[in-house]
């Protein structure tokens, strides 16, 4: 199965990363206030084309910036809504973000790539089927946690990753996000 054979319609959720996918990832290092919040090239056009096709955009994000103490949930909370305004004047949208502020060794179930933020979305809006649902992020853990909820897999990174030796391979390699809404807009 490829992503031209999926039937993708307005009743499929699509869940996004939020670092690499959206904005600039800031290596060895987070996103700490809004001014440090840079939207990559394109998205602002991906995210109009996406809305369009899409019931439901969820945005599911690890921030475990907060759990060491370098930022709070109120600052969590500007960040998110500087680019829910952003996306919002440029035409597009974002309904949902969940996140994990907890540290990697606390193993919490809401960590990707463990699917707890997929199941806390179900909650909040019952409409999600997670066999009509893409999860797009750019990093194997990203994968594993659509995976693990039933979805279909996009990896949306410029990064050199070596597809075959990931465990769970993704449906499709797209450069960006971009990128990835052109074809789907095109094939469906």
């Amino acid at each position: 199965m490829n992503l031209e054979n999926l039937d993708i319609n307005d009743s499929w959720t699509l869940f996004l990363d939020r670092d690499g996918v959206i904005n600039q990832r800031i290596k060895g290092g987070y996103v700490t206030s809004p001014n440090e919040f840079e939207f990559l090239p394109g998205v602002e056009k991906a995210m109009n084309i996406l809305s369009d096709i899409f019931s439901r955009i969820i945005v599911v994000t690890n921030q475990q910036g907060i759990g060491k103490g370098l930022m709070t949930e109120d600052q969590l909370a500007d960040i998110h809504q500087k680019m829910i305004d952003h996306l919002k004047s440029a035409g597009g949208r974002i309904d949902a973000i969940y996140y994990c502020p907890a540290l990697e060794e606390d193993r919490s179930p809401n960590r990707k790539p463990l699917p707890g933020m997929a199941f806390k979305a179900k909650e909040d809006f019952p409409g999600i089927e997670f066999s009509k649902a893409l999860m797009v992020g750019d990093t194997e853990s990203d994968i594993e946690f659509g995976h693990r909820a039933g979805m279909f897999t996009v990896l949306c990174s410029k990064q050199t990753i070596e597809v075959d030796k990931m465990y769970h391979r993704p449906l499709y390699v797209s450069d960006d996000l971009l990128s990835f809404a052109l074809l789907l807009k095109k094939s469906i």
